[in-house]
């Protein structure tokens, strides 16, 4: 099982970007899904998280920005981003538990920048 994340990128700020991520091999069964980021010199940090029937968590810093959707027939969770900030620079990280395994994807960068 893989998780393969895309979408990632330079942006100015207040600008959008819309992550993507895929969960590809031998898949069972999908439960909660998200989105994590790591800014440098900082701990990886919760951005946003959805369950299986579609309830979505947000951290503070991103409420009324950022939206978390997934497709449970393409077995993909994406992450609109808007009204981007220099702050939200970081490589971003898909996560999913996936056959009640716990999986990361590579990073994605984000870098929010005039």
């Amino acid at each position: 099982v893989q998780l393969q994340a895309s979408g990632g990128g330079l942006v100015q700020p207040g600008g959008s970007l819309r992550p993507s991520c895929a969960a590809a091999g031998s898949i069972f069964s999908i439960n909660d899904m998200g989105w994590y980021r790591q800014a440098p010199g900082k701990q990886r940090e919760l951005v946003a998280a959805i369950t299986g029937g579609g309830s979505s968590n947000y951290a503070g810093p991103v409420k009324g920005r950022f939206t978390i959707s997934r497709d449970n027939s393409r077995n993909t969770v994406n992450l609109q981003m808007n009204s981007l900030k220099p702050e939200d620079t970081a490589v971003y990280y898909c996560n999913g538990v996936i056959n009640k395994i716990n999986y990361w994807g590579e990073g994605t960068l984000v870098t929010v920048s005039s």
